[in-house]
């Protein structure tokens, strides 16, 4: 039989054209196609990147907001006249919560010079504000304003400027509280220029209400204005409000990838950026190495075949072989090595399939074994203890206390008009803040704390080994009452809410968790006729006990 008609001939021929198509078809097809999906991979990264500054940004100007919000709702009038005893009394706002890290001031109404500030900063006292945009629009609103990002007259540090009224009595506009935040102080903007994406990459933080850059990983770009329209028309878009991914031209002309998100709260978005360079750099580098490859692997790949053809029967067998002593247990049920990509290949990997599908299957079984095991002790919806848990926890509470003498205290705590919450603005948004007071009451607790939600807004807190436990107890009940207190922040949606809380320790042997849950209850009744956001403790004789 003539060579070029012997089926060996044929195969080996058919190989060479096959891996001439691959590739050929590989650099038509599959490079553009790796392109495409490496942007895309590399979008969806900056996008969620860009969200998390954005998030972290908008929840810094709100905690600086809400603290000039209540600063100046308490600051006393009658210390306006007294200018030592403002110092004090901002001085020591300061040091409790520093947030306002360039200073806490205290303006004229009439924006001629400063009543008090602290810390002092040199000329700033001297210094006239009644032009300043914040000074204007705090004398007309009711809640903090937020001024246009500078650099500080005093010191030139690129600063921001919140500002609130202070009213009387009569509501009457008796001064500014006015805070200063350097921009890339740590915990605000700082992470902008912390964090770099890839070798040139980096974040851009843009107003564009004031056309202005107010934040940059390139610190020469802070408190610069943006470009003119026309120069960079991803920016462009941007600007009149699109948020998403796209390739640009920056005004440097270097083409880059970028993300736009809103940062919550501001109008202001975060610009997340990388050099298209860098992000198709694997894919360059890849071509270049299987170009210079490709003969050495085509030669190669011939003589491999010119090897095999005569065994092509073997791998077939010793896969059957392999196969059979996995089903009689002889051999663990794993993936077999694929050692050609024929007939032989495919149905190895047809196996190997199966084998993924069948260790999914059991991984995912597993998975939901474990769920079922939570989900068994566990609330769906905040991942705190349920009914079922807490009774086993309490009993063994009793257990120790019996044992040991160790005291302990049930704090049963309930929100206080959550109701009317889920009816106007629905149970999304109240599974929202339950979701958050849960977080909050886990906070500060102990290891051997329990944190429990018995259903609907009903929530109890088992304080365990405590050495007085009705000091531990009230502690506890004023910290969650002040976490409560705090405003909850669902979707830019500013929510209020209070608890009342019932107290109920431990100091009678006999007494069932039952009974114990009851009395916690009582104190919490107790609490809400009091006038909510109370505490009580429970006595014999019904009566609310506050401290």
């Amino acid at each position: 039989m003539p060579m070029f008609q012997s089926i060996k001939f044929r195969l080996i021929g058919l190989g060479i054209l096959i891996i001439a198509a691959g590739i050929g078809l590989r650099l038509f097809f599959a490079l553009p196609f790796a392109q495409g999906l490496l942007r895309d991979e590399v979008a969806a990264q900056q996008l969620s990147v860009a969200s998390y500054v954005a998030r972290d940004i908008g929840h810094s100007i709100q905690a600086r907001r809400a603290l000039l919000a209540e600063l100046s709702s308490v600051l006393p009038p009658a210390l306006l006249s007294k200018p030592e005893q403002l110092t004090a009394w901002l001085r020591e706002r300061q040091r409790i919560n520093p947030l306002f890290n360039s200073g806490l001031l205290v303006v004229r109404p009439d924006g001629n010079g400063l009543l008090a500030e602290y810390p002092t900063v040199a000329g700033r006292g001297s210094l006239v504000f009644s032009d300043a945009d914040w000074f204007g629009a705090a004398l007309q609103a009711d809640a903090p304003v937020m001024g246009r990002p500078r650099r500080g007259r005093a010191n030139g540090e690129p600063i921001m400027i919140m500002a609130a009224p202070v009213r009387n009595s009569a509501r009457q506009v008796v001064a500014v509280l006015a805070g200063v935040v350097v921009l890339n102080t740590p915990g605000f903007l700082d992470r902008l220029q912390e964090t770099r994406l890839g070798a040139g990459g980096g974040f851009l933080l843009v107003s564009p209400a004031d056309k202005l850059f107010v934040g940059a990983s390139d610190p020469a770009m802070v408190l610069t204005p943006t470009p003119p329209p026309g120069v960079n028309l991803l920016h462009d878009r941007a600007m009149a409000g699109y948020r998403g991914t796209g390739i640009t031209i920056n005004a440097k002309g270097v083409e880059e990838l970028s993300a736009m998100v809103t940062v919550p709260g501001t109008g202001w978005f975060v610009v997340a950026r990388i050099p298209t360079a860098e992000v198709f750099h694997p894919i360059n580098a890849m071509l270049g190495f299987y170009l210079r490859n490709t003969l050495a692997i085509v030669a190669g790949m011939i003589i491999i075949m010119l090897l095999l053809l005569p065994r092509t029967l073997r791998p077939l067998t010793d896969a059957a072989h392999a196969m059979r002593e996995m089903a009689d247990g002889k051999r663990q049920l794993a993936p077999l090595p694929v050692q050609r990509h024929d007939e032989v290949g495919s149905l190895v990997l047809g196996f190997n399939y199966l084998v993924e599908r069948l260790r999914d299957k059991e991984a995912a079984l597993k998975a939901s074994e474990a769920r079922m095991a939570f989900m068994a002790h566990h609330d769906a919806l905040t991942g705190l203890c349920n009914r079922a848990m807490l009774e086993d926890r309490l009993q063994q509470a009793m257990a120790r206390a019996q044992r040991d003498g160790s005291h302990f205290a049930l704090l049963f705590c309930d929100l206080d008009d959550f109701k009317p919450i889920n009816d106007v603005f629905g149970h999304e948004a109240g599974d929202a803040i339950l979701r958050q007071v849960a977080a909050r009451l886990l906070d500060e607790r102990r290891s051997t704390d329990t944190v429990a939600r018995l259903g609907g807004d009903e929530f109890v807190v088992l304080l365990s080994d405590l050495s007085d436990a009705r000091e531990g107890a009230i502690s506890v009940a004023r910290q969650l009452l002040d976490a409560i207190g705090i405003p909850f922040n669902i979707d830019g949606q500013l929510f209020e809410l209070s608890a009342s809380i019932g107290i109920a320790l431990h100091a009678q042997a006999g007494i069932s968790t039952s009974q114990l849950m009851s009395q916690a209850d009582i104190a919490m009744y107790q609490a809400k006729r009091a006038g909510k956001n109370e505490y009580c403790v429970f006595e014999e004789s019904l009566e609310p006990f506050r401290v």
